[in-house]
């Protein structure tokens, strides 16, 4: 009995040598065999906060995408192409929904290109791509990108309203209450990524200064400057730390934006 692979196969061979309203019927059977793909990727994606019929039909669209936009001609198996680009699929829906807890801009923008870049890597390759594949593919550095996948999971949150088991308790009955550490949690990841746009030098400086204690004159003679320039410097790159914080938060909410300017309140204070 021919598996799925090999009728796939056959079917991409039949689409290859047809057109019209043939080719769409051997691109609909295609759709039809690899269905349970797309769910198979679905139920990885469960729990958070997106209905399981919702998450099938956009797997369903990943699919079809992916029927559409694979070539048989270079030789991997289709699979290796169809997965990935259902997985990107799924996760700009969640991507589109909003976040829960906003990355800085830059993340969400290096996201959307490693999306978009997955399913033709994922061909190129025969496999789907590794955190270095993205890294040289998109000439960015790696720990960029895995700063990006590490922030792929802050999706949507669950309604409050969901049942939590056979009782009448729902999920907010079993919430603890407000934080105040919380509110500083984003504002702090956001300046650690601000901190590595930083040149060594400067960071140096602000190791010495904040977590070292030195003084000024201590930093001018471990860096070999004046304590007024030393001066000149903190005030510089904290500006510039205080603007890159607060413009890459400013659409994360009121609470993010007032923890962000605590903390470069904080800092050059």
């Amino acid at each position: 009995m021919e598996d799925r692979r090999e009728a796939t196969a056959r079917l991409f061979d039949l689409v290859r040598e047809s057109d019209g309203d043939d080719r769409a019927r051997h691109e609909d059977e295609i759709i039809r065999l690899n269905m349970v793909v797309a769910r198979d990727c679905a139920r990885r994606y469960r729990g958070r906060g997106v209905a399981d019929d919702d998450l099938e039909q956009v797997a369903y669209l990943g699919l079809v995408k992916a029927v559409r936009g694979f070539d048989p001609d270079r030789g991997f198996d289709f699979l290796s192409f169809a997965v990935p680009t259902v997985r990107g699929e799924l996760r700009r829906h969640f991507r589109d929904l909003g976040w829960a807890l906003r990355p800085p801009r830059s993340i969400q923008e290096l996201q959307t290109r490693m999306l978009a870049a997955e399913g033709d890597l994922a061909q190129q390759l025969g496999r789907s791509p590794r955190p270095s594949d993205f890294a040289r593919h998109l000439d960015v550095d790696l720990e960029h990108v895995l700063d990006a996948l590490g922030a792929s999971g802050c999706f949507a949150p669950a309604s409050l309203d969901v049942p939590t088991g056979e009782d009448d308790s729902v999920l907010a009955d079993r919430l603890g209450g407000l934080d105040p550490a919380f509110d500083s949690a984003e504002a702090r990841v956001t300046l650690a990524a601000v901190m590595r746009g930083l040149t060594p030098r400067e960071r140096r400086i602000l190791e010495l200064r904040f977590f070292g204690g030195h003084t000024q004159a201590e930093i001018g003679a471990d860096i070999g400057v004046t304590q007024m320039q030393v001066s000149r410097l903190l005030n510089r790159i904290l500006a510039r730390m205080r603007d890159k914080m607060l413009a890459d938060t400013a659409s994360s909410g009121p609470r993010c934006l007032t923890a962000c300017r605590r903390t470069t309140t904080s800092l050059t204070g």
